[in-house]
């Protein structure tokens, strides 16, 4: 029996819903990580401009408390690119994602598991460096090239669970290859863990396609195909098969819609094959790169329609793709100011 058929808002509401975008909440920032499935934290001020964007009342210093006590972590999880993720999740996480080989083959996975402890002698000051492991294995596996051994230090970094230090993570920092030891996660069934995220995924970020898990996470549609199975199935304008997670929200496509302002690389540009739910072709070649950065970008009526930017003093400049029309410019404006003033 075919299922519902979604229009394009109704799947935008949909989307935003679950994204915490149609109206801030009140949740502590590790439940908020852990609702959003990981934050994207390539750059370190994104996960708390993303934060501020969804949660009532949000702090700063809220978040830095949490990564400096070590509650929340980053690793390399979805897509083999860093990610905020609670230490509670952080098993599931590493379960799910430990045989994708997304910087790394077969090869370089089994020398790097011979240089495991090695490795973690080098740490001074429960740190070490990217460029002290490259060193140390090219001393140890002299027949292997450049190019395998940069490899190598990926499967070493996740399989020695040696994650980006705390301090890469705080707001003021600047991106450093610096990592730091995190005690070996409790072992979790890796069919188990990536069906738990698929599911956790779809509270997220769904309804959704195959293709959209696959590209959200990084791995291969056989690789979360079993985690689709009984569950429901709804259909886009175009066709494509949707799947969904029971009670999951569908608010109406003409949903009220605030403005809201994301940092770069928010995963909600990122978590689908198909983006125009969010982002219209034309302008996604405008604000994703081709090596892959992504603009901080504004939500109007529940899509990309502007871009924005920060200067040093925290003045917020909105740089919109068309004139936008008068009901919104207001809107625009009073959050800019609102960001300003968090900003400041």
């Amino acid at each position: 029996m075919r299922g519902r058929t979604l229009t394009l808002r109704e799947l935008n509401r949909a989307t935003l819903a679950r994204q915490l975008l149609l109206e801030r909440r009140r949740l502590s920032a590790p439940a908020a990580i852990e609702r959003l499935v990981g934050m994207q934290a390539q750059w370190p001020p994104a996960p708390y401009v993303g934060l501020w964007t969804r949660l009532a009342g949000f702090r700063r210093a809220a978040l830095e408390r949490a990564i400096l006590r070590g509650n929340v972590l980053k690793p390399a999880v979805m897509r083999g690119t860093l990610h905020l993720v609670t230490a509670r999740d952080y098993p599931l996480f590493y379960a799910a994602f430990k045989e994708m080989n997304s910087w790394f083959g077969p090869l370089h996975l089994e020398r790097a598991r011979t240089s495991l402890s090695s490795v973690v002698a080098l740490m001074r000051d429960d740190r070490v460096a990217y460029d002290q492991i490259l060193s140390h294995l090219r001393e140890t596996h002299t027949d292997l090239t450049e190019r395998d051994c940069r490899r190598m230090v990926h499967a070493v970094r996740r399989h020695a669970h040696l994650l980006h230090a705390r301090e890469t993570a705080v707001w003021t920092t600047r991106p450093s290859a610096t990592y730091e030891l995190v005690a070996a996660p409790a072992e979790v069934d890796v069919r188990k863990a990536r069906t738990e995220l698929v599911h956790r995924y779809l509270r997220a970020f769904g309804p959704a396609t195959r293709a959209d898990v696959s590209d959200w996470s990084g791995l291969r549609v056989r690789d979360v195909e079993h985690a689709l199975d009984g569950l429901a199935t709804l259909h886009a304008e175009d066709g494509r098969t949707l799947y969904d997670v029971p009670r999951a929200p569908l608010p109406d496509g003409d949903a009220a819609v605030p403005v809201r302002f994301l940092p770069k690389w928010d995963n909600v540009l990122l978590g689908f094959a198909d983006r125009t739910r969010v982002i219209s072709n034309e302008i996604r070649k405008q604000v994703i790169g081709k090596n892959g950065d992504v603009a901080q970008t504004v939500l109007v009526d529940g899509f990309v329609a502007a871009t924005w930017s920060a200067d040093p003093t925290g003045k917020v400049t909105v740089q919109p793709f068309a004139p936008l029309p008068r009901v919104w410019r207001r809107e625009v404006e009073d959050e800019a100011a609102r960001l300003e003033a968090w900003l400041r």
